[in-house]
Protein backbone atom coordinates (compact mmCIF):
# COMPACT_ATOMS: atom_id res chain seq x y z
CA UNK A 1 0.00 0.00 0.00
CA UNK A 2 1.28 3.45 -0.91
CA UNK A 3 2.35 5.58 2.04
CA UNK A 4 0.52 8.89 2.29
CA UNK A 5 2.59 12.04 2.48
CA UNK A 6 2.16 14.44 5.36
CA UNK A 7 1.92 17.74 3.55
CA UNK A 8 1.52 21.09 5.30
CA UNK A 9 -2.10 21.22 4.14
CA UNK A 10 -2.88 17.71 5.43
CA UNK A 11 -1.24 18.41 8.79
CA UNK A 12 -3.06 21.73 9.24
CA UNK A 13 -6.47 20.37 8.16
CA UNK A 14 -6.15 17.39 10.52
CA UNK A 15 -5.21 19.75 13.37
CA UNK A 16 -8.21 21.99 12.65
CA UNK A 17 -10.58 19.01 12.77
CA UNK A 18 -8.93 17.54 15.91
CA UNK A 19 -9.18 20.88 17.73
CA UNK A 20 -12.88 21.35 16.93
CA UNK A 21 -15.59 20.16 19.29
CA UNK A 22 -18.02 19.79 16.38
CA UNK A 23 -18.01 18.53 12.81
CA UNK A 24 -16.87 21.15 10.29
CA UNK A 25 -17.79 21.79 6.67
CA UNK A 26 -15.19 22.16 3.95
CA UNK A 27 -15.81 25.92 3.82
CA UNK A 28 -15.40 26.26 7.61
CA UNK A 29 -12.10 24.37 7.41
CA UNK A 30 -10.90 26.45 4.45
CA UNK A 31 -11.69 29.73 6.23
CA UNK A 32 -9.30 28.76 9.04
CA UNK A 33 -6.54 27.87 6.56
CA UNK A 34 -6.01 31.54 5.60
CA UNK A 35 -5.09 30.77 1.98
CA UNK A 36 -2.76 27.83 2.68
CA UNK A 37 -4.41 25.88 -0.14
CA UNK A 38 -7.30 26.09 -2.59
CA UNK A 39 -10.76 24.49 -2.40
CA UNK A 40 -9.80 21.48 -4.55
CA UNK A 41 -6.77 20.70 -2.37
CA UNK A 42 -8.96 20.87 0.74
CA UNK A 43 -11.39 18.34 -0.81
CA UNK A 44 -8.51 16.04 -1.81
CA UNK A 45 -6.98 16.17 1.66
CA UNK A 46 -10.34 15.53 3.32
CA UNK A 47 -10.96 12.53 1.06
CA UNK A 48 -7.49 11.19 1.87
CA UNK A 49 -8.10 11.62 5.62
CA UNK A 50 -11.42 9.76 5.30
CA UNK A 51 -9.75 6.92 3.34
CA UNK A 52 -7.00 6.70 5.97
CA UNK A 53 -9.62 6.41 8.72
CA UNK A 54 -8.47 9.55 10.54
CA UNK A 55 -11.65 11.54 9.80
CA UNK A 56 -15.23 10.54 9.10
CA UNK A 57 -17.99 12.21 7.12
CA UNK A 58 -21.15 13.47 8.78
CA UNK A 59 -24.12 14.00 6.47
CA UNK A 60 -26.09 17.08 7.54
CA UNK A 61 -29.86 17.25 7.57
CA UNK A 62 -29.80 19.33 4.38
CA UNK A 63 -27.58 16.81 2.57
CA UNK A 64 -24.27 18.62 3.07
CA UNK A 65 -21.11 16.97 4.36
CA UNK A 66 -19.17 17.87 7.47
CA UNK A 67 -16.02 16.22 8.80
CA UNK A 68 -15.17 15.06 12.31
CA UNK A 69 -12.20 13.34 13.85
CA UNK A 70 -12.46 9.61 14.25
CA UNK A 71 -10.50 6.46 13.60
CA UNK A 72 -11.19 2.78 14.09
CA UNK A 73 -10.28 2.91 17.77
CA UNK A 74 -12.20 6.06 18.76
CA UNK A 75 -15.01 6.12 16.22
CA UNK A 76 -16.72 3.05 14.86
CA UNK A 77 -19.22 5.16 12.89
CA UNK A 78 -22.09 3.64 14.85
CA UNK A 79 -22.79 6.67 16.96
CA UNK A 80 -25.28 9.52 16.88
CA UNK A 81 -24.62 12.92 15.32
CA UNK A 82 -26.58 15.73 16.96
CA UNK A 83 -27.56 18.63 14.70
CA UNK A 84 -28.61 21.87 16.42
CA UNK A 85 -31.49 23.54 14.59
CA UNK A 86 -30.54 26.97 15.92
CA UNK A 87 -26.74 27.31 15.65
CA UNK A 88 -26.34 24.59 12.98
CA UNK A 89 -23.55 22.85 14.93
CA UNK A 90 -23.08 19.11 14.48
CA UNK A 91 -21.64 17.11 17.34
CA UNK A 92 -20.55 13.46 17.44
CA UNK A 93 -22.01 11.70 20.45
CA UNK A 94 -19.60 8.77 20.71
CA UNK A 95 -20.93 7.51 24.05
CA UNK A 96 -24.43 6.91 22.70
CA UNK A 97 -24.73 3.78 20.59
CA UNK A 98 -27.98 3.56 18.62
CA UNK A 99 -29.51 0.20 17.91
CA UNK A 100 -31.53 -1.04 14.98
CA UNK A 101 -32.61 -4.29 13.43
CA UNK A 102 -32.90 -4.97 9.72
CA UNK A 103 -34.87 -7.76 8.10
CA UNK A 104 -32.95 -10.88 7.06
CA UNK A 105 -30.75 -10.76 3.96
CA UNK A 106 -29.96 -7.04 4.24
CA UNK A 107 -26.27 -6.14 4.42
CA UNK A 108 -25.19 -2.84 6.03
CA UNK A 109 -22.37 -0.89 4.38
CA UNK A 110 -22.70 2.37 6.27
CA UNK A 111 -24.93 3.99 8.84
CA UNK A 112 -25.73 7.64 9.50
CA UNK A 113 -27.71 8.55 12.61
CA UNK A 114 -28.54 12.23 12.92
CA UNK A 115 -30.75 13.59 15.68
CA UNK A 116 -31.90 17.20 15.49
CA UNK A 117 -32.99 19.60 18.19
CA UNK A 118 -31.35 22.28 20.34
CA UNK A 119 -27.84 21.91 21.75
CA UNK A 120 -27.13 22.87 25.39
CA UNK A 121 -25.90 26.34 24.36
CA UNK A 122 -29.08 27.11 22.41
CA UNK A 123 -31.72 25.50 24.64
Amino acid sequence: MKQSRNTAAKTKILTIIKDSEMALSRSEIQSVLNGLCDRITVYRVLNRLVCEGLVHKVITLDGGVNYAIGNTESCNHYHIHFSCQKCQSITCMNDIKPSFQLPENYKVNSINFTVSGLCPRCS
